[in-house]
């Protein structure tokens, strides 16, 4: 049966429902699934716990299912530029678990791999470890964090096979890879999708195994959160020697 979806809403109809918990691959704006965060936007589905790195920004990302009051929780490492979530946080409108970055993609591997909790020393003595149990090895002090298994995970991958196999780009490579193994079902959106057989083995970072349902990603402007360049005066400008 091919893995092959004609379009996100297709994609996402029969699984996406409310209060499920959902894993999303990217890093700020760079590698989101923009198309299956959208088509979950579009579902409607109330109540989620969003697991991310972060969400968004106002508009974009997973800030449009802020935007649509679908969201409850969020477990992620960095919120900071997401004013609509501030606000909604502040006023109790949703639930937030931060969690140090390393440890929140640690807990994703570690769902991914069957691995149900694991210690570290990140945290310890902060508001982070705050009523976790702790203990000691080789004289340190260590947290125990679970690890994190969605009900749903999107990601966004450069190249795929109709077999689900996935090649990650770039910043994409971040975060995608373990929030795929993390889901009990995983929809990827790929830039290009080619034929079983054609991508190098060596250069698979998600087996296909993990990818239960895909879809063709449509071209787009790459969104950026902050623009941070600017023209460059005259007296800066250096000629290139012929």
């Amino acid at each position: 049966m091919t893995k092959v979806r004609s379009s996100a809403a297709q994609a996402v109809a029969d699984i996406v429902r409310d209060g499920m918990t959902l894993a999303v691959g990217g890093f700020g704006l760079s590698g989101i699934p923009a198309e299956l965060i959208e088509a979950v936007r579009d579902s409607g589905a109330k109540g989620l716990t969003v697991v991310s790195n972060n969400m968004g920004i106002d508009g974009k990302g997973l800030g449009v299912l802020i935007e649509a009051g679908q969201v409850a929780k969020v477990i992620a490492s960095y919120v900071g530029e997401n004013k609509l979530f501030a606000e909604q946080y502040l006023a109790g409108l949703l639930e937030v678990e931060f969690t140090p970055q390393g440890t929140l993609a640690e807990r994703l591997r570690a769902g991914g791999s069957g691995i149900p909790a694991f210690y570290t020393k990140t945290g310890v003595g902060t508001l982070v470890a705050e009523g976790k149990p702790h203990e000691e090895f080789d004289g340190e002090t260590y947290v125990l964090e679970r690890a994190i298994t969605a009900d749903l995970a999107l990601v966004h991958a450069h190249t795929a096979d109709t077999d689900g196999n996935l090649i990650y780009r770039y910043t994409a490579r971040n975060f995608n890879p373990v929030v795929a193994t993390a889901g009990r079902v995983t929809i990827a959106e790929a830039e290009v999708i080619v034929e079983p057989g054609r991508l190098d083995p060596n250069h698979i970072v998600t087996p296909g195994v993990f990818v239960q349902r895909l879809i063709q990603a449509t071209a787009r402007v790459k969104d950026i959160e902050q623009r941070t360049v600017r023209t460059r005066p005259e007296h800066l400008t250096f000629a290139v020697p012929a």
